[in-house]
């Protein structure tokens, strides 16, 4: 499984694509001080249960880390991976 995930600013949102096909997203908001809101998390039924919203949520959070941002995670997948993960817990406003 060829999986991408790509932030397409225009859309305020982190696409992930497997082979070539976007399955899948995470909307944010951009909100003062550098934070990103993340409202949804939304992956296509046929992919889930195989890492791929996981993979999503970890490449997203990494690229908000490298912009020097923040997250403010709204979602309840986004809260859940987030506590779950620990290394991102720094980027919870």
């Amino acid at each position: 499984m060829d999986l991408t995930v790509a932030d397409v600013p225009d859309r305020s949102r982190y696409e992930v694509s497997v082979d070539g096909k976007v399955v899948g997203f995470s909307a944010y908001h951009r909100l003062e001080d550098g934070v990103l809101a993340l409202p949804h998390v939304e992956v296509d039924p046929v992919h889930q249960g195989r890492g791929v919203a996981a993979e999503l949520m970890r490449r997203s959070l990494d690229d908000v880390r490298a912009k020097g941002l923040k997250v403010m995670p709204v979602c309840p997948y986004a809260r859940a991976y987030i506590a779950k993960n620990g290394e991102y817990a720094d980027l919870v406003q």
